[in-house]
C-alpha cells in the first residue's frame, strides 16, 4: 500500500481523535441547556464551544472517511451519503442516518436562534450525536492500518 496514503490516514485518524476528546470534554462541562434561562454570555461559552467542537468533529471525520475510502476502495464515493453508506458496510459508523443528521445539524447550528430549536440541537448534541462520536473514537483507536 502507499505510504504516502497510510501517513495520510495516520494523520487524519488522530486529528479526530484529538476533536472528539475535546467534543467530550465540552460535553462533560455542561448541562441540558434551559429555554427559560437568561443565560449571560459566559454562561453561553460552554454550548458554544461544545457547538464548534461539534462541527470540527463532523468536518475532520467526514474528511478521514473520504481518506480512508480511497485506502480501502481505491476509488472515491460521488456524494457524501454514498460515502457514509460505505462507512456503515465496514462498521464504523452506527447508520448513514445518524451521520446524514449529524451533518444537517452541523449546518443547523449556524442559523438556529430560537432557544427551543438552539435547546433541540443541544440534547441531540449531549446525548445520541455525542454517543455516536465516542463509539467512533473507540473504533479508530482500535482500527488497524498497515
Amino acid at each position: 500500500m502507499n505510504s504516502d496514503l497510510i501517513t495520510l490516514i495516520t494523520a487524519a485518524r488522530q486529528k479526530v481523535l484529538n476533536t472528539i476528546m475535546l467534543v467530550e470534554a465540552s460535553l462533560s462541562r455542561i448541562t441540558p441547556y434551559d429555554v427559560n434561562q437568561n443565560y449571560t454570555p459566559e454562561e453561553m461559552e460552554p454550548y458554544d464551544a461544545m457547538s464548534g467542537r461539534f462541527i470540527r468533529a463532523i468536518e475532520v471525520s467526514l474528511k478521514f472517511f473520504r481518506t480512508y475510502e480511497r485506502y480501502l476502495f481505491v476509488e472515491s464515493s460521488d456524494t457524501i451519503r454514498d460515502l457514509l453508506n460505505r462507512m456503515a458496510t465496514v462498521d464504523l459508523i452506527t447508520s448513514t442516518q445518524l451521520w446524514v443528521a449529524m451533518r444537517d445539524v452541523r449546518n443547523r447550528i449556524v442559523h438556529d436562534y430560537l432557544p427551543k430549536d438552539i435547546k433541540q440541537i443541544y440534547d441531540v448534541i449531549q446525548n445520541q450525536f455525542g454517543n455516536e462520536l465516542k463509539q467512533l473514537k473507540s473504533k479508530l483507536i482500535d482500527l488497524s492500518i498497515d
